[in-house]
């Protein structure tokens, strides 16, 4: 019998029947690609229990539905019309799909919105909820099947320090008062709660070097020639007056910001605060950026410069990237997508555009896997295949957002030097965006803190 196999006879024995049983905590951690989802995947089919429930939180794509209309939304949050269902109506929809109604369900239901405090959040859009708030609309969907086991994957990743520590504090109250077995999956061992009752180890906790990056790496990134399509610029950034709306709902208020050639920047604030809308006014992606008074490069917003002009110069990755990203390419023509800033590949790439694409992979100890389809790869191998992508042009301006999302020590610790060697460059401008101080590289220069507007 595999060990897995074992430890599920052993762990869940109780999903077959309704015997009452002691509740635990379990956290599966892990290296990238060390197993993890397998393992789960395993313990899943295993039980084959409609008392089992997983909710998935890492930014590889997948089949949660309600995670891709809430991303599409994030992008399009001009779209919301009368049509656009509210919180509590897809709570109300998830409610009726996973049983009939009954008098112990109706108070199943009420307890799960005084445990979670749903009762304000039930009339807003899923789009105007900030990330701490859409965990709980997914447990309380989730939640309604009534769950023996409850598999939860990444459940800290992309949350604020003080989302994390009240997340936490739910799922310890979720395993008492629902007598609820929780399994948490996690990449970094800093999230791991300290009331888990049991702690499964997919692959050997060696230390880690405080810098992984070989010398011979870090002086070829150094050694890269200057970009001659760079702009000549003084200012990368400049933002006046800014204010950004959606609805009721102001996520950007008199916003003044400028950002100078070569500058490093760290952009943190709460979840909810504005960050991505930010960087969505930086990279061209926003709408309402042509009605603020913004200049990038030197140029302001609406002088006659296309979007493909401002991208040619910026590389970036964020979540809502990598959960976007379907295709099932090989991970080298995913890099080599970063060349014309495309989501699929619609150009072929010439030889010397592929060499640039298996350096960068190399670079970032992932040239192994430059054939193999995007989607066969673990979370933390596509997240590195994205983050090759956002460096592979050489970029003037690099703009990460929660670069480091789903990434083990070893891996979290590469990407921090790269990105400080490749900062060390002349003329490179950073935008990096975390919720995790220890992740920021030594190179950063300045802050900017976003508070949330209420």
């Amino acid at each position: 019998m595999s060990e897995v196999s074992l430890f599920i006879r052993n762990f869940a024995p109780e999903y077959k029947d309704s015997t009452p049983c002691p509740m635990n905590i379990t956290a599966i951690v892990g290296l990238n690609a060390s197993g993890k989802t397998q393992y789960v995947e395993q313990m899943r089919r295993q039980l084959a229990s409609d008392k089992v429930r997983y909710i998935a939180f890492s930014d590889s794509y997948g089949p949660n539905v309600d995670g891709q209309y809430y991303l599409q939304l994030r992008w399009n949050q001009h779209d919301i019309d009368h049509e656009t269902p509210t919180v509590g109506e897809l709570l109300q929809r998830a409610y009726l799909l996973t049983g009939a109604d009954s008098e112990e369900r109706r108070q199943l239901k009420q307890h799960l919105y005084e445990l979670f405090h749903m009762e304000p959040l039930l009339d807003k859009y899923i789009i105007t909820l900030s990330s701490g708030e859409l965990r709980k609309f997914q447990l309380t969907k989730t939640l309604f099947a009534a769950p023996r086991l409850l598999i939860m994957d990444n459940p800290f990743i992309g949350l604020d320090a003080e989302t994390r520590d009240q997340l936490k504090e739910l799922l310890k109250l979720l395993a008492h008062e629902q007598e609820m077995d929780i399994m948490l999956v996690i990449a970094k061992t800093d999230d791991i709660p300290d009331f888990v009752d049991d702690v499964r180890w997919m692959s050997d906790d060696k230390p880690v070097p405080p810098h992984v990056l070989t010398d011979e790496k870090r002086e070829a990134i150094l050694s890269l020639p200057a970009n001659d399509n760079n702009y000549n610029c003084h200012h990368v950034i400049s933002m006046h007056n800014v204010s950004i709306r959606y609805g009721q709902r102001t996520i950007l208020k008199d916003l003044d910001w400028t950002v100078c050639n070569g500058e490093r920047w760290a952009v943190s604030g709460q979840n909810g605060s504005g960050k991505s809308t930010l960087l969505s006014l930086v990279c061209a992606d926003n709408p309402q950026s042509y009605a603020c008074d913004i200049t990038l490069f030197d140029r302001p917003r609406g002088s006659g410069e296309t979007i493909w002009d401002i991208k040619r110069h910026i590389g970036y990755v964020s979540p809502e990237m990598h959960r976007s990203y379907k295709r099932n390419l090989p991970a080298i023509r995913i890099v080599a997508s970063g060349l014309t800033d495309s989501v699929g590949l619609y150009a072929v790439p010439n030889a010397q555009d592929y060499d640039k694409c298996r350096w960068w992979l190399d670079k970032f100890g992932i040239g192994e896997l430059a054939d193999r389809p995007f989607l066969q790869l673990s979370s933390g191998e596509q997240r590195l295949v994205l983050l090759a992508r956002a460096f592979v042009k050489d970029p003037q301006l690099l703009i990460l957002d929660e670069p480091l999302h789903g990434l083990d020590l070893q891996n979290r610790r590469l990407v921090k030097d790269i990105i400080e060697t490749f900062c060390q460059r002349p003329d490179k401008t950073l935008l990096m965006v975390t919720h995790y101080e220890e992740e920021l590289p030594a190179c950063i220069t300045h802050r900017l803190f976003l508070a949330r507007n209420l």
